[in-house]
C-alpha cells in the first residue's frame, strides 16, 4: 500500500525559490553596503595615520633646521653669518656637522620638498665656498606652501612678540635679521580631507647680537 506523504504543519512552510533569491538578494546588497562601509572607513583612518606620520617626519625636520638656525655664525673667510634671505631661501653660515669648520647652509623650497644644501670651505687661504651646493638633504616633504605663503619670514630687534608685527620687507636686509619665523603646511593630498596641517616655529640666531 502507498502511503500519503504528510504536509508540513502551518507555519512551517519552506521558502520558495523566488523568496531564496530575494533573500540571497538582499543579502548580497547589505554585505556590499558593508564592505563599501568597511572599506571608506578603513581609507579613511590609514589616510589619518598617513599624514599624522607626515606631520611628525616634518616636525624632527624642522627641529634639524632650527638648530642649524640658530647656530648660525660668521663664515671662516670672514663673511658675515647670514648671506641671504628671502620668503623661500635662506642661506647662512654654522658648523652643520660639529668638526669646527664652518659650513655654508642653503635652505630652499622646490615644488613640495624643502632642502639643505651644504658646502664646506676650500682648504686654499684665504677659504672661500664654491659657488654650487656639494651636498643636498631633504628637510622635509609634502609641503603645500603657495607662492603667497612663504616659508619664511624675518624680524629685526625690534621685534615684541604677537601677530600684528609686520617681517621684514623682502629681501630682507641680512644685518636687520635677529629673528626668523617658519611657517608650513603639510598635506599629503590637498585634495582630500582633513585641511591642511600648520607648523610654526620661531628661532633666534644668538650668535648675531654680537653685531649690535
Amino acid at each position: 500500500m502507498i502511503k500519503n506523504k504528510k504536509s508540513l504543519p502551518a507555519g512551517r512552510q519552506g521558502l520558495t525559490l523566488v523568496e531564496t533569491l530575494v533573500a540571497i538578494a538582499i543579502f548580497a546588497i547589505g554585505m556590499e553596503g558593508f564592505s563599501l562601509l568597511f572599506y571608506h572607513a578603513w581609507t579613511n583612518n590609514a589616510y589619518t595615520l598617513e599624514m599624522g606620520e607626515s606631520a611628525m617626519t616634518v616636525s624632527q625636520g624642522v627641529s634639524k633646521m632650527v638648530n642649524y638656525i640658530r647656530g648660525a655664525r660668521q663664515a671662516d673667510n670672514g663673511d658675515y653669518a647670514v648671506r641671504s634671505a628671502a620668503n623661500n631661501d635662506l642661506v647662512l653660515y654654522g658648523d652643520y656637522d660639529r668638526d669646527d669648520v664652518t659650513e655654508r647652509l642653503h635652505f630652499y623650497k622646490s615644488n613640495q620638498t624643502i632642502f639643505m644644501g651644504v658646502t664646506d670651505p676650500t682648504a686654499t687661504m684665504p677659504k672661500t665656498y664654491p659657488d654650487q651646493d656639494q651636498e643636498i638633504i631633504t628637510i622635509a616633504s609634502r609641503i603645500v606652501n603657495t607662492d603667497a605663503e612663504p616659508i619664511f619670514y624675518y624680524y629685526d630687534k625690534d621685534y615684541a612678540g604677537g601677530t600684528t608685527q609686520l617681517p621684514l620687507a623682502m629681501p630682507a636686509s641680512a644685518p636687520s635679521i635677529r629673528l626668523l619665523k617658519i611657517h608650513l603646511k603639510i598635506n599629503i593630498d590637498p585634495n582630500r580631507a582633513p585641511d591642511n596641517i600648520e607648523m610654526q616655529s620661531f628661532v633666534e640666531m644668538r650668535n648675531l647680537n654680537e653685531y649690535d
